[in-house]
């Protein structure tokens, strides 16, 4: 009804022909409007102010966002999927939601990548980087250990590029996340609870040897951190140039480390005076704790790290610290980390709700996670300042995880109150 609306609208004030003679474009519209040199009528002037109004009201005219108007299109149609990975968007958070005025902070929106997650970008690098020197070629089966988003963005990879695709993931990690895979044609191997991150990795090794599949290695592959080095952080200090801002902070959680790794290296050679804080679960404090994990030839983990607890967290922090992680925090003559920020215990699932229900943000746990360092950060920034904190995938993964633990399916006394103050159609509860 509301296109409806527009649609008359424009064609009224096209009908009216009320540009100038010098322009044969509305600015507003964007369309073209025949140049007329007669006198416009005070009634249709009237009209017209009316409905341009009306339209700047209805669809955000007066909204000072440099961002690409609505109805300009995307661009050039693309060759598949994989072309929509990347340049995903920074959104504003408001200062109801951070409780600090005087600092902006912007959340890049991961959840805008094909399958919704940053690990699109990871998959992405390594199978094109495999096809390129010749690992991975036609009928290979590629397999892979994963939370879930990994599998899932290297499942979308395999289903359009031909591969058969396996998946190792250990039991805990949500069953939407097994059926998505399944949907994009991937066989998902569950492993058993007690092997926790170390089991799912070593079991993807296992089959690789056996049947002599090609296996990711996310956690260890440069293929991993350099996506991100050619792209997230350019992403970022380009669309800030847009609005001659500057970064101040940079914060992240980790997963495999990549994003931290390739991003961090980046913004330190383009940035210098960019501080990156680095965010992990207060339950599973692994940087933290100083101590480092003992490795196979490969780089993989030789077993479950000594701080290691679990967390809710999904997708942050496996009972290892990942080599690609490690080996950011070990470059040569550049230090990446310049803070650091625990995630106590309820605050990324509580900060994820009130992204849903204050912004209309629906981001996974970790999100919730890494905008809660954010705002720690903002805290002792000064006015001013300029923070930018990753979302890393969407809140519709998590829909049996705690996340969604309060919110019912059926309706509540406050829903069925609405429901029965109307004659017709209530679905009463039974009993």
């Amino acid at each position: 009804m509301s296109t409806m609306k527009f649609l008359n609208a424009s064609a009224v004030i096209l009908a009216l022909g009320l540009a100038s003679s010098s322009s044969t474009t509305d600015a507003f519209l964007s369309v073209p409007v025949a140049p007329s040199t007669t006198t416009v009528p005070t009634t249709q002037a009237f009209l017209f102010g009316r409905v341009k109004r009306s339209i700047k009201r209805r669809f955000g005219g007066n909204n000072p966002s440099k961002a690409k108007a609505r109805g300009e299109g995307y661009g050039a149609p693309l060759e598949n999927i994989t072309e929509m990975v990347g340049n995903t968007p920074m959104i504003k958070l408001s200062d109801e939601l951070t409780g600090c005025p005087g600092v902006t902070i912007y959340a890049k929106a991961e959840f805008a990548n094909p399958l919704s997650s940053v690990k699109d970008r990871l998959a992405l690098s390594i199978i094109e980087t495999a096809e390129k020197d010749g690992t991975l070629k036609k009928g290979d089966t590629v397999i892979e250990a994963t939370s879930g988003n990994t599998g899932i963005a290297v499942a979308m990879m395999c289903a359009q590029r031909g591969y058969d695709c396996v998946i190792t993931m250990a039991e805990p990690f949500s069953v939407e996340r097994r059926k998505l895979m399944r949907m994009l044609g991937a066989k998902v191997i569950v492993t058993p609870k007690a092997g926790k991150g170390t089991g799912m990795v070593e079991k993807a090794a296992e089959l690789a040897e056996k049947h002599g599949w090609f296996l990711c290695h996310q956690f260890e592959t440069e293929a991993n951190w350099k996506i991100h080095e050619a792209t997230t952080g350019p992403e970022i200090l380009n669309d800030l140039k847009c609005i001659d801002a500057k970064l101040d902070y940079w914060v992240t959680g980790y997963g495999t480390g990549g994003t931290f790794h390739g991003t961090g290296k980046y913004l330190k050679a383009n940035s210098p005076d960019t501080k990156i804080v680095l965010a992990e679960p207060g339950a599973a404090a692994l940087v933290d704790s100083g101590i480092a994990t003992e490795r196979n030839a490969d780089g993989s983990p030789k077993g479950s790290h000594p701080a290691f607890a679990a967390h809710p967290v999904q997708g942050w922090t496996p009972d290892f610290i990942p080599l690609v992680l490690e080996q950011g925090l070990n470059l040569d003559g550049v230090k990446l980390m310049d803070d650091y920020v625990a995630i106590p215990d309820g605050a990324a699932v509580a900060v994820s709700q009130d992204l849903a229900r204050k912004e209309g943000i629906l981001t996974g746990i970790s999100g919730g996670a890494t905008v809660y360092a954010a705002i720690e950060t903002a805290k002792k920034a000064s006015e001013g300042s300029t923070i930018v904190c990753m979302l890393p995938d969407t809140g519709e993964r998590y829909l049996s995880t705690p996340l969604f633990a309060s919110i019912e399916a059926d309706m509540n006394e406050a829903e069925l109150k609405i429901a029965r103050s109307t004659p017709s159609f209530i679905l009463e509860p039974t009993k």
